[in-house]
């Protein structure tokens, strides 16, 4: 006896085909409902898509305009690795001797000193005030184009020392959706931070998707002039103009932003203010702060919560308490995010 293939009729083929195309937009919707798919499905998150929704939703009690719907972002520890030590420090360290060449009179003295010996126990432990000398030597007297070139072409080569990557390949990739999912929905994204605004604003838009217009940073003062030629300048001077951090922070968003942020991200006291800032607005608003304590995947420092105790990034107890006891929520990078950079499988 011969088998003979299964007969299906036209109508049949034509109908089958007919709710298959129907069905496949509804595959595609499901596939793509989730917009923050590096989360893990925690407080924290609900939290976000919350606000997101109650904000954007016209009929809700809470809708803001979108011209008022503003997040900010802390980036150090907040977008991107920051530890051992932060970026821009190492860019500045790496700087030192190509200074010293043109000012040999700082080869015998500190901090300077220490950084040219190599030393890398000596070196970590250099105070705030001693990294403060070395980007005061570093960071002005070139003009803003010079610096812009020399920070991209820095950047673009420049590997963190764990991983061998480029540190731009170090950044959260939870976060980087936040940023995709709040502009979709109309928020206006900013980079508030304690590095260098300058600095930052080399690489915002390549690495987040945020022009240099809506990076807020440690600013210094320049000065107008000419070249040679008799073309116009400016050149950084080390006169401090915002330090962004702490206090400065809120200050700074009220400068060169002009609105309370609805949402803020954060990660250390340093971001305090900006979080209590945004907290203490009207209608709905968000803060949150990243507690890293993943150091198999990344780092874990606090102190908070018995953490190893740290100066770069430091997130103390007290922090930690008094966001519990005023509804901030608290991202921890061990259980609330599934993948933490876009390179893991």
């Amino acid at each position: 006896m011969s088998l003979k293939p299964p007969f299906f009729s036209r109508r049949v083929l034509l109908a089958a085909f007919a709710v298959f195309t129907l069905l496949l937009p509804c595959i595609g919707a499901r596939a793509q409902t989730d917009p923050l798919p590096s989360w893990g499905d925690g407080p924290a998150k609900k939290a976000i898509v919350d606000l997101v929704k109650t904000t954007t939703d016209k009929a809700s009690p809470h809708f803001v305009p979108p011209e008022a719907r503003i997040a900010t972002f802390d980036q150090d520890g907040t977008t991107w690795v920051e530890h051992p030590i932060y970026t821009q420090v190492v860019y500045c360290l790496e700087l030192v001797p190509t200074v010293v060449k043109t000012r040999p009179e700082l080869k015998n003295v500190e901090p300077f000193k220490t950084v040219l010996s190599g030393d890398r126990e000596a070196i970590a432990k250099l105070s705030m005030k001693d990294l403060e000398k070395i980007a005061a030597v570093t960071l002005f007297g070139m003009t803003v184009d010079e610096f812009r070139a020399d920070v991209e072409k820095w950047i673009s080569t420049a590997k963190h020392p764990r991983w061998d990557r480029l540190y731009t390949e170090l950044t959260y990739q939870p976060m980087l959706e936040v940023m995709r999912y709040l502009r979709a929905n109309d928020f206006k994204t900013y980079i508030v931070t304690g590095g260098g605004q300058d600095f930052v604003r080399t690489y915002s838009y390549r690495v987040y998707g945020i022009p240099p217009d809506q990076v807020v940073g440690t600013a210094g003062g320049v000065k107008y002039g000419y070249d040679k030629s008799g073309k116009p300048i400016l050149t950084k001077e080390p006169r401090l103009l915002l330090n962004d951090n702490f206090a400065g922070k809120p200050e700074g968003i009220h400068l060169e932003i002009g609105a309370r942020p609805v949402i803020a991200f954060g990660n250390s006291t340093g971001d305090r203010e900006m979080l209590e800032y945004t907290k203490a607005g009207d209608g709905a608003r968000l803060a949150l702060l990243v507690l890293h304590d993943d150091a198999a995947r990344e780092y874990a420092y606090g102190p908070a919560q018995g953490l190893p105790d740290t100066k770069v990034g430091t997130f103390t107890q007290a922090l930690y308490d008094e966001a519990k006891k005023n509804a901030w929520s608290i991202i921890s990078m061990k259980n609330d995010w599934r993948k933490i950079f876009a390179f893991e499988r």
